[in-house]
């Protein structure tokens, strides 16, 4: 049914330390198979052709290129956009062709594990799960690009970062479809036996930190926007905190003992910090509209909290770089440059202001730390659908045919030669 493998690990010359605007979890890239064996005299050649001219030109980039550049990204996007719809067609039920061929794949985690299932479907899901981390890593390399390589501060533009929403959003997208129109293809011995990365939990958490890094970045367009009201930017901050909160949920159902697991409930402890931070000092700002004392009162206990949530994010996002793999201390950026400087400062401020309203409330009957609000979650994924089934699939030539004893005495005397 499957195999699983460590490959040997390799002495690493050159260590280079990434620096994460976007988690990117694990890549798995396919491994070189054999397809004419299981495949020959079931469909015909040209299809046999093209299914393995894909694989291979996939395997061959996957094994030449680190996808350390957007050029890179893109191309590995544009061959796995030329093999799907080859591929379909051996999930195609009337073809019975899902288990002829045993696909692998491979982890480019440190642990290099290998994977194998006679399954389509698999291959389907590996190559659909592909697709979705390509689009987070091309959002990562926008996003943390600098003018100028020596320095320490990330500017990033607007069309940077609805360019990476977008990216993130088709990851996303990407993910979801897995989860609802793959997975459940696929038999429950297989489905067990999945690697961790792509195990339905794993999955829904990663969608929802995707779809969370994407209403950060909203805040930050909303930040730059004169028109965008307080209750605009608080209810994003919200919105941001609730989708990080589910990815957390999804992760606490999945074994996370490994790695990467544990670096990625590091990040999203983090980022859930930060934006709960951002959270009480929107919510702040519009309680001290209220003109009675209590509302002053409890807007600087927002203040309070959002300023020790920062204190404590900061610890959180040095905790998740020294875990292994150890990535960079990226400089803050987008709306959290601003709140760094601005919630300190306005805390400080509103407690002097408010002072004697303190003095007043000697019971401390007024200083309970309000609840945020709730908001209706507003970001979906973009919508994604398998492409249709390549036309050499329905032609007359590309129907499945069974080879003669003949042709198949032919066929090995010519791999002979």
């Amino acid at each position: 049914m499957g195999c699983t493998s460590s490959i040997p690990k390799r002495k690493k010359k050159n260590i280079s330390i990434d620096e994460v605007a976007v988690f990117v979890p694990v890549l798995w890239i396919p491994v070189d198979v054999d397809l004419v064996r299981p495949l020959r005299g079931l469909v015909p050649r040209d299809v046999l052709e093209k299914l393995s001219t894909f694989r291979r030109r996939i395997v061959s980039l996957a094994k030449e290129s680190s996808f350390s550049s957007i050029s890179n990204v893109l191309e590995a996007h544009r061959t796995l956009d030329d093999y799907l719809p080859i591929l379909i067609g051996l999930v195609n039920p009337e073809s019975q062709l899902e288990t002829s061929v045993e696909f692998k794949w491979k982890s480019l985690g440190d642990d290099g594990h290998v994977t194998c299932f006679a399954s389509a479907w698999y291959e389907m899901l590996s190559v659909v799960h592909m697709k979705a981390i390509l689009s987070f890593l091309e959002a990562n390399l926008i996003l943390r690009s600098k003018d100028n390589p020596d320095s320490l501060e990330i500017k990033v533009s607007e069309d940077s970062k609805s360019t990476a929403i977008e990216l993130l959003l088709k990851g996303s997208g990407c993910l979801e479809y897995a989860i609802h129109h793959i997975l459940v293809h696929l038999p429950t011995q297989i489905r067990t036996s999945l690697p961790k990365d792509v195990q339905e939990g794993i999955l829904e958490a990663i969608s929802s930190q995707a779809l969370a890094q994407c209403v950060e970045m909203q805040l930050g367009l909303a930040l730059e926007s004169e028109k965008a009201t307080l209750s605009v930017k608080r209810r994003l901050a919200c919105e941001e905190v609730s989708y990080f909160a589910q990815a957390h949920y999804w992760l606490s159902r999945c074994d996370t003992s490994d790695a990467y697991g544990k670096k990625l409930l590091l990040f999203i402890r983090w980022k859930f910090l930060e934006a709960k931070a951002a959270a009480y000092y929107y919510h702040s700002h519009i309680l001290d509209k209220g003109s009675e004392p209590s509302n002053h009162i409890s807007a600087v206990c927002c203040l309070f909290a959002a300023d020790e949530l920062l204190i404590e994010s900061k610890r959180a996002n040095l905790s998740f770089c020294l875990a292994a793999p150890v990535t960079r201390v990226p400089p803050a950026w987008g709306v959290m440059k601003h709140l760094y400087r601005k919630i300190p400062e306005v805390a400080s401020k509103k407690s002097q202001t408010y002072r004697y309203l303190f003095e007043e409330d000697k019971n401390g009957h007024l200083q309970a730390l309000p609840d945020l609000p709730e908001f209706p979650l507003s970001l979906r994924p973009d919508d994604y659908e398998l492409p249709e089934v390549d036309a050499c699939w329905s032609s007359e030539n590309g129907q499945p045919q069974l080879l003669t004893l003949k042709a198949h005495l032919k066929d090995e005397e010519i791999d002979s030669d």
